[in-house]
């Protein structure tokens, strides 16, 4: 325990007020206003004395004391400091007393002393114990609340590892999904068209470069996912051709808005899946994102047969990302689906946070 310069100024500030309160009550005449501060400086020399002896002394003493010793034993062994605290204080008391012409002599000091020390001895106890109690109970709670605390901080960085788990499962469950098709048709495209086969192959390295980085950030610019999501539409287009029709339309403002990766391509991919390969026709998919209010509203939207948003299992792209607004956000995001025959749209609502 480091005692400071506030400690200090509380241990003079207590002492000035209590041989103040002492030398006015503790009379039987009534003192007046200018004799207060000379009846009161002896008591105060006294007073000071001990409690600086204590303040230096006991926090160091009780720390040893409390982890030696149980509950019993502790008292059995503080109480007799506090009382040579006392005595040693009021001994070296009497003695700056007698050298400052309080006291008359070095044999008046003998009484003096014995006058003093009964007085010390008690008022040491009864605030020595007191101040012995409160430290002890304050150091508890500093060590609970430390101890809270680690453990805030624990559980956060196992919320952090398992978003990391569940955003890694994501990946893994995404990447391979199309990875092969999309071999085939660039395969496919080789000896027709190599340009657009070459675009191709660039479109996949930069989806596959951003989502097999080891140290990509949870969250990326909303412009960035964007890119992603274009380039993954654009590689399945080739797939299905004039079937799958896309719009992506992103606010301005909302471009440098930070979302979690991959999360949009996730819901894109759904409406793929339950939209563009559903259905003969195929399907039309609508992204569209706007800033408003400190909030971040994103959509995605097909004209597909819909499913039943009330039924997606765990291991769902959506429940994943749904769990994933939870953690990152913390409750502050959510995840809605409205699905129906000729209309699916599954927003994400979350602050809009700046890079």
């Amino acid at each position: 325990m480091r005692i400071g310069r506030r400690d200090w100024l509380w241990l003079l500030a207590i002492n000035v007020v209590a041989n103040l309160i002492a030398a006015v009550t503790l009379n039987d005449r009534t003192v007046l206003w200018v004799e207060v501060p000379v009846r009161a400086w002896p008591g105060f020399v006294v007073s000071t004395t001990i409690s600086a002896l204590c303040l230096v002394v006991m926090p160091y003493w009780t720390r040893i004391v409390y982890r030696a010793f149980g509950p019993w034993i502790r008292w059995l062994i503080l109480i007799p400091t506090l009382i040579v605290m006392a005595v040693f204080g009021t001994l070296v008391a009497i003695g700056l007393l007698t050298m400052l012409g309080y006291v008359d002599s070095w044999n008046a000091s003998i009484d003096a002393f014995r006058d003093t020390v009964k007085i010390s001895i008690a008022m040491t106890l009864v605030f020595g114990i007191y101040t012995t109690i409160n430290g002890t109970l304050k150091s508890r709670l500093d060590e609970t609340m430390l101890a809270l605390r680690t453990k805030e901080r624990d559980e956060a960085e196992a919320r952090r590892v398992a978003s990391e788990a569940q955003l890694a499962s994501l990946e893994s469950r995404v990447n391979p999904h199309f990875f092969f098709n999309t071999l085939n048709s660039i395969a496919a495209l080789t000896r027709e068209d190599a340009a657009r086969a070459e675009r191709m192959t660039t479109q996949l390295a930069s989806l596959m470069r951003s989502s097999l980085s080891a140290e990509s950030s949870p969250l990326v610019p909303l412009e960035q996912e964007a890119q992603h999501v274009r380039d993954y539409l654009e590689i399945e287009h080739v797939r299905f051709g004039d079937r799958l029709r896309f719009d992506i339309r992103i606010a301005e403002d909302a471009k440098a808005a930070l979302v979690p990766r991959l999360a949009v391509q996730t819901i894109v991919e759904n409406s793929v899946k339950y939209a563009v390969s559903a259905q003969r026709d195929g399907a039309s998919i609508g992204v569209t994102a706007v800033r408003s209010n400190g909030r971040l509203h994103l959509a995605v939207n097909d004209d597909g047969p819909g499913f039943d948003g009330a039924a997606i299992p765990d291991g769902h792209g959506l429940a994943l990302i749904r769990a994933r607004l939870t953690r990152l956000y913390d409750g502050d995001a959510t995840l809605s689906i409205d699905s129906r025959e000729g209309s699916t749209t599954v927003a994400m609502d979350l602050p809009a946070v700046d890079v």
